[in-house]
């Protein structure tokens, strides 16, 4: 278990917060903020025992460039506006200015870097970058575990010059992600959807040895298909993973979960909105056709799954969410399992935003904040901005 902030005095100490606060933007403006809001409990805490804080998040891909386009300067006035004060918004990321800043901040202030990813020693992980950004505190604190599965120098370098400990949001996560792989309520039911089975075989094999029922959705499903010597019509298949789509359907049972695919899906002769869709049995794709979501009564079996399970984990759509007419399966699985009792755990993105508009977000057990750290984790990789955190002490 790693220590956390409760577990080191903070008082009058430069505290460094990593967070993620990579936010989707439009016109200089947030478009969502619901990152920004998962970071509040730690920062909040911190401010409340007299640390002097300093946020350090990236935002877009500007790959060690200035872009002024991508400048943390929006992130740092909806922090303050949520914490209810001020935030200094630094000129750079390290620097004289940003050394004499950092050195003005008195209990319980707060003052936010540049982009980390402007710098081009941030994913390079580069020791001298690494150093300077030390520099800046006495204390690291990672509460960003949307970048944990990056070993770069704000996320993993610093880790090693400066007492490294959890914040409460990257705590909640190693908790609820960590329950599902070691000691789950059983029945342990996962959902994995999205549209290449390419992207998700390492979660699909490190929870077939741990669930009992591991439903596969989304176009993934269609290799599935292929591998049972079925046609699905111009559906996505990945031929050079059916093989192995095929093993993985011989192997289960012998101690592993069984799989489940969708018994009945939706049909359209093109991925775009407006197109007529049809419900077919999943023998039965024409082959002029495409499958786009899950059908109803695959929703009401996997429904019936989420009612009587223990523990849920679920990620990736089981449609083309992007469409609305591709996104009902989705929102009638979000459904069932804002209604069940299980511990449920749920990968972020789309399904985030079908938990909210099915209205049932605030049933979820826990929404992970994480995207390819998520999937690394439930993959069972162990994620370089954890791995160099702090254990905590047993007393």
């Amino acid at each position: 278990m790693k220590a956390t902030i409760d577990d080191v005095d903070v008082h009058g100490k430069r505290v460094l917060v990593r967070v993620d606060f990579n936010v989707p933007m439009k016109e200089g403006r947030i478009v969502d903020d619901r990152r920004i809001r998962a970071a509040l409990p730690t920062l909040r805490a911190l401010r409340e025992r007299g640390a002097r804080i300093i946020v350090a998040t990236h935002l877009g891909r500007p790959k060690g460039k200035v872009n002024p386009a991508l400048t943390t300067a929006p992130l740092a006035a909806r922090l303050g506006e949520l914490l209810g004060t001020r935030v200094e918004q630094l000129p750079a990321v390290v620097g004289p200015e940003v050394e004499a800043a950092v050195h003005r901040l008195a209990d319980g202030e707060v003052a936010m870097l540049e982009n980390v990813r402007w710098e081009p020693g941030e994913e390079a992980n580069d020791e001298a970058f690494v150093e300077k950004l030390a520099a800046l505190a006495d204390l690291y604190v990672n509460d960003a575990f949307g970048t944990a599965h990056r070993a770069h120098a704000s996320t993993e370098g610093i880790a090693h010059h400066l007492s490294a400990v959890a914040g409460y949001l990257m705590a909640r996560e190693l908790e609820a992600l960590g329950g599902v792989l070691e000691n789950p309520r059983r029945p342990l039911v996962a959902i994995i959807g999205g549209a290449k089975i390419s992207t998700k075989i390492a979660v699909v094999e490190n929870l077939l040895a741990k669930v009992d029922t591991l439903w596969i959705g989304g176009a993934m499903a269609c290799t599935f298909y292929r591998a049972l010597g079925k046609e699905v019509g111009r559906s996505l298949v990945e031929e050079e993973w059916v093989e192995t789509a095929s093993k993985l359907l011989a192997g289960q049972g012998e101690g592993k979960g069984k799989i489940k695919l969708p018994i009945d899906v939706v049909v359209t002769s093109e991925p775009v909105a407006g197109s007529p869709t049809t419900v077919v049995a999943w023998t039965a794709i024409p082959g002029d056709q495409m499958v786009v979501d899950a059908g109803p009564e695959t929703c009401e079996q996997i429904a019936e799954d989420c009612r009587t399970a223990g523990t849920v984990v679920w990620n990736g759509p089981l449609g083309i969410y992007e469409i609305e007419d591709f996104a009902r399966g989705t929102r009638r699985v979000a459904e069932a399992l804002g209604a069940s009792s299980a511990t449920s755990v749920v990968g972020g993105g789309d399904l985030a935003a079908a938990l909210d508009q099915a209205g049932v977000a605030d049933k979820i057990s826990h929404v992970s904040t994480g995207g390819g750290a998520t999937l690394e984790y439930l993959e069972g990789k162990e994620l370089p901005g954890v791995a160099a955190l702090q254990e905590k002490v047993a007393l």
